[in-house]
């Protein structure tokens, strides 16, 4: 079976650490229910992304290089 989420199109995801989660909350004056979502079944997830995290996913970027974007992991 194919691991989709090494696949060289899909871009990096990783699960924000709190200290972190609390400085992208604070610098966009959010809480984290107000980012968007994805779903726990989404197979480019780390193993580790459980429901509540919240992931940072880093895309490559034609003008800033790569642009970094923020979702909560629901059911």
């Amino acid at each position: 079976m194919v691991d989709v989420s090494q696949h060289d199109l899909v871009p990096d995801h990783s699960v924000v650490d709190e200290d972190d989660l609390e400085a992208v909350l604070t610098e966009y004056e959010i809480k984290k229910t107000d980012l968007p979502k994805i779903k726990r079944t989404d197979k480019a997830l780390p193993d580790d992304a459980e429901v509540g995290d919240v992931v940072r996913i880093v895309r490559d970027s034609r003008t800033t290089d790569e642009a970094v974007v923020y979702r909560l992991v629901v059911e």
